[in-house]
């Protein structure tokens, strides 16, 4: 199942690159610091120039290291996004509550997405990375975070989620299939 429609959202699921896609808000999946310095992180500087990085020490400078249910707003430089939304899931920890704090991640996302005007958002796979939360897991986990958002909240016409791999597009598909 590629989409799904929920109110007046539609959450799709996409193999692609997350740098690329027209919306008006990428998610980063970041870490604490901001500091961009790999993974998705690194390419999303790559594509939007290192603007978003000096937005990003700005942001950290006023505000501190992100914690669960924060999230940071930069611009996209280059990239056709209008917004970077930063959040930094959890590192997957069997002993802690991942699941709850992935979803406080996605869902602070959504919420800052929504309040700077975005109608449109692109989400990753996130803490799949070196965060090492498993992909079958996160990917329902987000895919019902996203369908929990619009169900209680207006105003994102689209949630795109968006893997650069296909494993991971499959997992997000998935998880929008046990779903409906």
């Amino acid at each position: 199942m590629n989409e799904i429609t929920i109110g007046a959202t539609v959450i799709r699921a996409l193999q692609a690159d997350i740098t690329t896609q027209q919306v008006d808000a990428v998610v980063n999946a970041a870490n604490d610091w901001l500091d961009h310095a790999g993974g998705l992180a690194a390419a999303m500087v790559g594509a939007g120039g290192w603007v978003i990085q000096e937005e990003s020490d700005r942001w950290i400078a006023d505000h501190g290291p992100l914690s669960p249910g924060v999230a940071a707003l930069t611009g996209a430089g280059a990239m056709p996004a209008r917004h970077v939304v930063h959040v930094a899931g959890p590192c997957y920890d069997q002993d802690q509550d991942s699941e709850s704090l992935l979803r406080t991640a996605v869902w602070a996302a959504l919420d800052t997405a929504a309040s700077a005007g975005c109608t449109t958002v692109a989400l990753p796979a996130i803490s799949t990375g070196i965060f090492g939360y498993p992909v079958a897991e996160a990917t329902t986990v987000i895919a019902t975070a996203c369908a929990d958002w619009a169900h209680r909240h207006q105003g994102l016409k689209e949630i795109r989620l968006v893997a650069f791999d296909t494993s991971a597009a499959d997992a997000f598909r998935v998880g929008l299939k046990a779903l409906v």
